[in-house]
């Protein structure tokens, strides 16, 4: 309970910061978005004002001849004009369309000044309370009387003859630019926190997908610190039966005694074997230590071992046999020490689980760059759905005949580490029932035999004695 309380709030403390790290990211990302929208728009009516302003100064440049004077052409181009002093009469508009129309939408005014800054005549939509004060600025961002916001443009005009005649501004409304503006920020502000709740939803999913393999493994290693501590118990808990036993007899004569030892020597040896096992497997998991590698011929020790099971294979009432489908040695690079066990347990495991009458046999062949070793068996087979869990360390298909024949669930273990180590691969195809096959490829290397063999006798001997 107290770990589930603890993997739940390491998820939590993940998600979160997921969330809150998307939050940042996707504000950061709102944020330019929005200025980059922003600065396209000013872009834009910038290029829509210039091209407005242009337009209009070069039809009027070409009608003045002197400065500070509107001559009469000019109302024809703008027939809302005003003059500052006159009664300014609005007329009908023709229904004909000028080039000009732009300044009779509604957005655009034009102010006219003399080159002493005097407004001299307005047209277009003229804002009110929009500051008089002329200003040479060429961009200017002005504001009325009723808090709206205008950008206007102001360019020189001069005389059919060069003079300067004076001023003019073409101002356009920034109302439609500001509500879509706010439309943007408002679509960012709502779309920010329904994103959010997503990210929030995936960041917990994330967050257990990420969990997943640190709870499976911790799972794993209870589930391995309570097979290790009952695979030792028990020999544990058998020794201390015997002990007390023989403290309970008043005397004991030599064959009790030695019955007594061999019960201690037994289980010792039992531990021994089981503990050998784990350090093996601690050390392949860990490979901090460079593993010594030789040249090993795989059809020296698939005949040693042939030879060295023979008796256990006939004690089983089974029928133990090789079979080699190349003509050349199959040279390996690897440890022979690691390559005796990793061999010696498949064949184990073969005969032990083969009933009598029954054949195991071992093939030796090449495919490609590796060398292809098949364990045979017509046994009882493995259920399908256990082939998946048999290389778990522990794991029994069928543990009363596993413990009866002294087996610790560690052999297949051991020897899927050593092949990993050796940079190879096993399969393992099965029928329940009619028996088993395991396949593991190996990459061999091709040396003349004498300097193989100048090293595997050692090696085999070296692991007999110590074994």
């Amino acid at each position: 309970m107290n770990q589930n309380k603890l993997f739940q709030q390491t998820r939590l403390r993940l998600a979160l910061w997921y969330a809150l790290v998307m939050a940042v990211i996707l504000s950061l990302c709102g944020f330019g978005i929005y200025r980059a929208i922003s600065h396209t728009h000013w872009m834009t009516l910038d290029r829509e004002l210039e091209s407005v302003a242009g337009t209009l100064h070069d039809s009027i440049e070409l009608k003045l001849q002197q400065p500070g004077e509107l001559e009469p052409v000019i109302q024809k181009l703008l027939p809302n004009i005003c003059v500052v002093g006159t009664s300014c009469i609005q007329e009908q508009l023709s229904s004909k369309r000028h080039i000009l129309s732009a300044i009779n939408q509604g957005n655009y005014y034009v102010r006219f000044f003399d080159n002493y800054g005097r407004l001299i005549a307005i047209a277009g939509t003229y804002p009110e309370g929009l500051p008089l004060v002329f200003n040479k600025e060429l961009w200017q961002t002005l504001k009325d009387s009723k808090g709206h916001f205008y950008h206007q443009i102001s360019l020189v005009l001069h005389t059919q003859e060069n003079r300067d005649w004076g001023y003019i501004q073409v101002g356009r409304s920034l109302a439609d630019f500001n509500s879509y503006l706010v439309a943007v920020k408002l679509t960012l502000g709502l779309g920010l926190p329904i994103i959010m709740i997503l990210v929030g939803v995936a960041s917990w999913w994330l967050a257990l997908l990420a969990m997943q393999p640190i709870y499976r493994s911790y799972r794993q290693i209870q589930q391995f610190t309570a097979d290790a501590a009952h695979e030792l118990r028990t020999p544990l808990a058998a020794t201390q039966a015997t002990v007390e036993s023989a403290l309970m007899m008043s005397q004991l004569d030599e064959i009790e005694t030695r019955d007594i030892l061999q019960t201690l020597q037994r289980q010792n040896q039992r531990l021994t074997t089981l503990v050998t096992d784990l350090l093996l497997l601690t050390r392949l998991d860990r490979q901090s230590v460079p593993m010594q590698q030789d040249i090993c011929c795989l059809d020296d020790i698939v005949n040693d071992l042939i030879e060295e099971f023979a008796a256990l294979a006939i004690a089983a009432g089974v029928t133990l046999t090789s079979s080699v489908q190349v003509s050349t040695p199959l040279n390996v690079i690897g440890n022979a020490d690691q390559l005796y066990r990793l061999f010696s347990n498949l064949i184990i495991n073969a005969i032990q689980y083969t009933l009598p009458t029954g054949k195991v046999t071992v093939c030796l062949d090449r495919c490609n760059h590796y060398a292809v070793i098949q364990i045979q068996d017509t046994g009882i087979g493995i259920p399908q759905q256990e082939i998946t869990r048999i290389f778990d360390r522990f794991y029994r298909v069928n543990s009363h005949r596993s413990r009866s024949t002294g087996g610790s669930g560690l052999g297949l273990a051991i020897a899927q580490a050593i092949i990993q180590a050796h940079h190879g691969s096993i399969d393992v195809q099965s029928e329940f029932g009619k028996g088993s096959t395991f396949t593991i490829k190996l990459p061999f290397d091709i040396r003349p035999l004498d300097s193989v063999r100048s090293i595997y006798p050692f090696k085999i001997l070296y692991y007999r004695l110590h074994h």
